[in-house]
């Protein structure tokens, strides 16, 4: 799937959290700047959060409650060793009622437990190039939903 600007980036959030009816986890590759944040930013903004969407690079985990379901969006990139995120509590966000948005997952290889949709972002000459992958039949679901072919 190619997405040409940031406003695309953002609808695609929000057709991912709309697809989503229970919770799971979805991940998140690409180089710094490719629209991971962004992505996650047009998830939150659907739901009505209108400040303070910011990259958990130093937090490690942000956490937003919903009437229906909470979101756990977590940022990687500083994991030192994968085995940090038990300190983190990070099985306490794997339930049926969390979605976790999870960027730079290989920094946690063999943690993350059942991944229902994989996403990778890469650059390309007119924007950014998407490819999915699911894990899961709720995977399944969400890419039928937001890229039915």
């Amino acid at each position: 799937m190619l997405i040409i600007d940031e406003a695309q980036m953002r609808q695609l959030g929000a057709e991912l959290i709309a697809a989503c009816k229970s919770g799971g986890i979805i991940t998140l590759r690409g180089n710094l700047g490719t629209g991971k944040t962004t992505l996650v930013r047009g998830a939150l903004e659907s739901l009505g959060v209108t400040s303070g969407v910011r990259s958990p690079t130093y937090t490690l985990i942000e956490y937003y409650e919903f009437d229906q379901f909470c979101i756990a969006h977590l940022d990687l990139y500083r994991l030192a060793d994968a085995e940090e995120l038990e300190y983190l509590g990070y099985r306490d966000y794997l339930n049926t009622t969390t979605i976790c948005f999870i960027e730079w997952p290989e920094r946690a290889e063999g943690y993350l437990g059942n991944v229902g949709l994989e996403i990778d972002i890469e650059y390309d000459v007119d924007g950014r190039q998407l490819a999915f992958k699911f894990g899961n039949d709720w995977g399944s679901r969400i890419i039928a939903a937001v890229n039915p072919q």
